[in-house]
């Protein structure tokens, strides 16, 4: 029996839309310290419950990295919501700025407000359920950013879920002039390359961190090229975040010269 192609479009468009299967969102404690994780042992967030503003991880602290060259950004966007560490930090460091996360699953973000003391939505800060690839591809979010931090992962934790030219060409589109971009990599991971290639083909420039202990690389990409690294001015700045943040970003420079005397 032959149905014509439109009756067939009229049926699939009255069927109810499948609502997306997610990992389960599972916790644990250890030492004062909070995990987030999609029910397997990978760890996709932390939290010190005496200190719930403070990035626990080391890889979390490199992904403020940016504050190197921007001092006090308007709008900061993190893509992948995690235990909320980049969301919470951003909003309570920099009172000046707009603070957006965008998360995919319900869940994470409840968890977050339950569990990992994630503010409400207000006029500064915006938690939206939503995936990041059409964030970053909303003409209306282009040019209004001057932070973007990806921190992409599913239960696997294989690499970002969003990894191509494209997606980066959207990051970077989302981005002002002097915008920056921070990503969260698995240095010893076939994603790695794959990722820093697709990035400096959508940005001007390029640089990562010292891989840290857990495995993690941050890379940091800059929508106008910077040229090369004045370490001179990145020490004082280092110095000045120490001093208001107490963030290690001393070692981010240290990191950065013997990268550098490397190549």
């Amino acid at each position: 029996m032959l149905i014509k192609r439109k009756s067939i479009e009229q049926q699939e468009s009255s069927r109810p839309a499948r609502k997306p299967k997610y990992a389960p969102v599972t916790l644990s404690e250890q030492d004062g310290v909070r995990y987030l994780h999609f029910g397997t042992e990978w760890v996709q967030g932390a939290m010190r419950i005496r200190k719930s503003d403070w990035p626990e991880l080391e890889y979390a602290q490199q992904m403020m990295g940016w504050m190197l060259w921007l001092e006090q950004p308007r709008h900061v966007a993190q893509l992948g919501l995690g235990t909320a560490t980049l969301t919470k930090y951003c909003y309570k460091q920099f009172p000046e700025a707009k603070v957006t996360a965008i998360e995919l699953n319900p869940s994470v973000i409840a968890i977050c407000a339950s569990m990992f003391k994630l503010p409400d939505n207000d006029e500064r800060l915006q938690v939206l359920e939503m995936d990041a690839n059409d964030y970053v591809n909303d003409a209306a979010n282009h040019g209004t950013l001057d932070v973007l931090q990806v921190d992409l992962y599913d239960a696997t934790a294989r690499g970002p879920v969003l990894d191509s030219a494209e997606f980066y060409q959207a990051c970077a589109a989302c981005l002002g002039e002097d915008g920056i971009m921070t990503v969260n990599l698995f240095g010893d991971h076939p994603s790695y390359a794959k990722n820093l290639k697709a990035m400096k083909f959508a940005f001007e420039q390029v640089i990562c961190l010292p891989e840290v202990h857990d495995g993690n690389v941050v890379a940091i990409a800059f929508k106008t090229r910077r040229g090369a690294l004045d370490f001179a001015a990145l020490d004082a700045r280092a110095a000045q975040i120490v001093a208001a943040t107490k963030l290690p970003a001393k070692s981010w420079v240290k990191g950065l010269k013997t990268l550098s005397a490397g190549k």
